[in-house]
């Protein structure tokens, strides 16, 4: 049986990740400060959820899939309407936008654009530890971890002890769903997965962590209220991960109520659910959002986007120093788009995720690039983003 990308990211649900756990005693003058990352698997389009205002270059691309009754963000800029929960964070200052930004990627591969996202590197493939795994061990934070997904993603990867966990009803996962994780973890040898297979097994009847089953679905309130239940915790973990699949709209894209929207709703869900359950842990907490690619400006002839460049990084929580949409414009005139077809990227997506990891890990922002990206050209913005 043939699998491909695609079919993975949109047959496959939200799942949630913790890492961090049994933190090196903090001084009590110190604050504990979370990270929260929601990847949007299948290239979210930046253009669709933070829509440019009045620019006809961008209306007459896309007729059929425009949003309309966008909220109004400032001038330029508005918010698609289905974005409650982002929408409730802006209007009390902890909610803010990063446009015309995208890790360094433009070949427009699931398969190689996704591991980049993970572990922010530049060639497919060679890195096998993510960016976030790297700053956690820089900061020392080296404690038992709980991923509810098989493997644990490239993402985390690179801090030890952080272990795997595939939630079922008390069952291995059928082959259909082994099939799957074979194709979209190719780089996974048989043998981790063999491990994590064990692993299974020897869970299998305890508790599962994260409370993701209910009535056999998972629901994002429920994810997003047990992630919040243990970042709270002053033992708790540091770190959540979410994974949000199909944004990956060819065909049927739509305006509104379409199938882009659809998964908009959920990154949405997660980020309001977050903001109500952590309480007083929210003014401690960044959420940040990241993705592989963004969408074409101009929609298809099946009323979809096809993969492009630039997109938009939604950040959330009151580490963020006040609600904006923070960018360099490129603009939407054909000779400023990339390849004449998609947003152009002028903010290099790593360096708002080197500034967010400087803050809640309070490590020098020079330390993470130098250890954590290699040394890469990277653009401090924790000053104009984040509070110290």
């Amino acid at each position: 049986m043939k699998i491909t990308r695609r079919d993975f990211l949109k047959g496959t649900a939200t799942t949630l990740f913790l890492a961090g756990f049994n933190l090196p005693a903090l001084a009590s003058s110190s604050r504990k400060k979370n990270l929260v990352v929601i990847m949007l698997r299948g290239g979210m389009d930046g253009l669709c959820a933070v829509p440019v205002i009045g620019d006809k270059n961008f209306e007459k691309r896309r007729k059929s899939i425009l949003i309309e009754n966008a909220i109004k963000l400032n001038s330029d800029f508005a918010l698609h309407p289905r974005l409650i929960g982002f929408n409730k964070c802006w209007n009390d200052n902890t909610g803010s936008i990063v446009h015309a930004a995208s890790i360094p990627y433009t070949q427009r591969s699931h398969f190689e654009g996704q591991n980049l996202m993970e572990s922010g590197g530049r060639t497919p493939y060679q890195e096998k530890t993510g960016w976030v795994g790297r700053a956690m061990k820089l900061a020392n934070l080296q404690g038992d971890g709980l991923a509810l997904s098989l493997p644990m993603p490239l993402l985390l990867r690179g801090i030890p002890k952080n272990n795997n966990y595939f939630p079922g009803r008390g069952r291995l996962p059928r082959e259909r769903t082994l099939e799957l994780l074979r194709s979209v973890y190719a780089e996974s040898s048989e043998d981790e997965l063999l491990e994590m297979m064990n692993y299974i097994k020897k869970r299998k009847n305890e508790e599962m962590m994260g409370g993701t089953m209910r009535r056999g679905k998972r629901e994002n309130k429920n994810l997003a209220r047990q992630a919040a239940t243990y970042l709270r915790k002053s033992d708790g973990p540091r770190v959540a991960v979410f994974e949000v699949n199909g944004f990956d709209t060819h065909a049927a894209q739509g305006g509104v109520d379409g199938s882009h929207t659809k998964s908009l709703v959920e990154m949405d869900e997660i980020i309001n659910n977050l903001k109500d359950n952590l309480q007083e842990a929210y003014k401690d907490t960044i959420i940040l959002t990241v993705t592989e690619f963004g969408r074409t400006i101009k929609q298809n002839g099946g009323n979809g986007t096809e993969h492009g460049y630039g997109t938009a990084i939604f950040m959330a929580g009151g580490l963020l120093k006040k609600s904006q949409v923070h960018t360099d414009w490129p603009g939407l005139k054909r000779k400023e788009l990339y390849d004449g077809r998609d947003l152009n990227a002028t903010i290099d997506a790593r360096s708002v995720y080197a500034s967010a990891m400087s803050t809640v890990f309070d490590l020098d922002f020079k330390r993470i690039q130098k250890d954590v990206f290699w040394g890469e050209d990277l653009q401090d913005l924790s000053d104009k983003l984040f509070k110290a």
